[in-house]
């Protein structure tokens, strides 16, 4: 993550072919519950953060919402067909808290288990495995009133939560993954603000970090002691992958690893917070929050380690004169920042292209870099990519087909790097594509699209690209064609 493999040439294009994938490797693609669902006033649920911040004016681009996205909710069987159509091993979703939980006396809604468990049977009944994440960025906006998560409550919610989805469904759950993205959920809500709830609070955001880590923790605990069947259990992390420039390269990259990487996968994989981290945040917090006991809670044993990857990252520090560049790949958002107590050491530079439409580098060199760190730092962990993919100006033929070849080389180039951390003994269980439909892009709104299926976002008809004939085509013979 911080050390750039020398071996791996910047000329390589990573464009694979013939490449074949182990028997038990699988195939998935993923969403989450506000990006798609829809519903947001139906059957008992309550607003979430984002449907706070997305009628916030200004917060979301178009002003845009969730209140319908793909309509999921309503079409969940058209789109389990779709699933089925494409071939997909596993699905990844993740489970909206004010569903289930929709007011702070903690009562269950029962509606919106219905929801989760008609979802679960209809995989399960088409051949393909549930994976549940809890928590994808919808906090009960209950919660955040009270302070969300830079409260310690907030986890013991968290927890009850937890209970409730393990004795729902933890009978038929392929796996658990407590959280999504811990770091944006952290920073870019508490700290940053470009995400819910939009708080400008550099103390918060760290805070935040560790409340939602010893979410984690008591969060697989409850699931493990209500669940019958017998699941896997993870989190998703979105990991930084990190280069550097100047002659101050390696401490900046050491400062933001720190922040993005090590704040979780420390007290996550390993029960301590990294004693460089705590000195670079010293300036903003004593970190009392943590409290005795809480390191242990939150290092639980985990069946696999989530990874979410799409693009690098180029830092260096920062002269303290020149204009600050602030090239981190996230939406900008006034008044706050994302790296407390190294906003003003660090700069984040511009990368070369080519980008995406999110204005994010390609950089497949920088998977296969990061899946064999990982297994290089933590040898006995099972991976699992949870989230790979990227957005790209779509356009619908005269045919109605949906050509996206941009899109279809980003991924063979990615599984290419995948299969090449295999090769190099990686324990890689599988990769889902991010993203299933085009959706609810948070900040950007319906602006940016992911999906391997296109949506029409006023009739809200489903088309599948050509990125996913070609994943239809990887899945069925396991093999990276062109």
């Amino acid at each position: 993550m911080t050390t750039p493999l020398a071996s791996l040439a910047s000329a390589d294009d990573y464009r694979g072919s013939g490449l074949v994938f182990p028997e038990g490797f699988t195939f998935g693609s993923a969403t989450a519950s506000y990006q798609i669902e829809g519903a947001a006033a139906e059957d008992g649920r309550t607003p979430s953060i984002w449907d706070t911040f997305s009628k916030t004016p200004g917060r979301v681009w178009n002003g845009d919402t969730g209140d319908v996205a793909c309509d999921h909710y309503h079409r969940v069987d058209e789109d389990l067909d779709l699933m089925a159509d494409l071939g997909l091993q596993a699905y990844r979703f993740s489970i909206a808290w004010p569903r289930i939980v929709p007011a702070a006396s903690g009562e269950v809604n029962q509606a919106g288990i219905d929801f989760y468990s008609r979802l679960v049977d209809g995989l399960l009944e088409r051949g393909i495995r549930p994976v549940a994440t809890l928590y994808h960025w919808d906090l009960p906006q209950y919660l955040e009133d009270a302070g969300g998560w830079t409260s310690r409550a907030t986890t013991d919610a968290f927890e009850q939560y937890a209970s409730v989805m393990g004795r729902a469904l933890g009978d038929r759950v392929h796996t658990w993954t407590t959280l999504n993205e811990p770091w944006c959920s952290a920073y870019l809500g508490y700290g940053q603000g470009g995400h819910a709830p939009g708080r400008h609070e550099s103390a918060s955001a760290l805070s935040a970090v560790h409340h939602l880590n010893l979410a984690h923790g008591r969060a697989i605990q409850a699931l493990r002691a209500t669940s019958t069947g017998d699941p896997d259990y993870s989190v998703t992390l979105n990991f930084h992958v990190l280069r550097g420039q100047g002659d101050g390269a390696a401490e900046a990259m050491r400062r933001i690893d720190a922040l993005a990487n090590r704040a979780f996968t420390g007290p996550m994989l390993r029960g301590e917070y990294p004693a460089d981290l705590l000195e670079d945040t010293a300036s903003v917090t004593d970190w009392s929050f943590v409290q005795e006991g809480d390191l242990a809670t939150i290092n639980q044993p985990i069946d696999v380690l989530g990874v979410n990857y799409y693009s690098t990252a180029t830092v260096r520090l920062w002269d303290g004169v020149s204009p600050k560049q602030q090239n981190d790949g996230h939406k900008g958002a006034e008044g706050g920042t994302a790296w407390p107590g190294s906003n003003e050491v660090v700069e984040f530079v511009e990368q070369p292209g080519p980008y995406t439409a999110m204005g994010w580098n390609i950089a497949p060199e920088g998977l296969e870099e990061l899946l064999v760190s990982l297994s290089e730092q933590f040898p006995e962990q099972a991976l699992m990519v949870t989230e790979n993919g990227a957005a790209f100006e779509d356009a619908v033929a005269e045919d109605g087909s949906v050509p996206d070849p941009e899109r279809t080389d980003y991924l063979r180039r990615h599984f290419t790097a995948a299969h090449r951390a295999l090769e190099r003994g990686v324990d890689l269980r599988g990769y889902f594509v991010w993203s299933l439909l085009d959706n609810f892009e948070w900040g950007y709104g319906y602006a940016k699209r992911f999906g391997i299926v296109r949506v029409d976002f006023d009739t809200l008809e489903r088309t599948v690209k050509d990125s996913g004939h070609w994943y239809r085509e990887l899945v069925r013979t396991r093999t990276v064609g062109a």
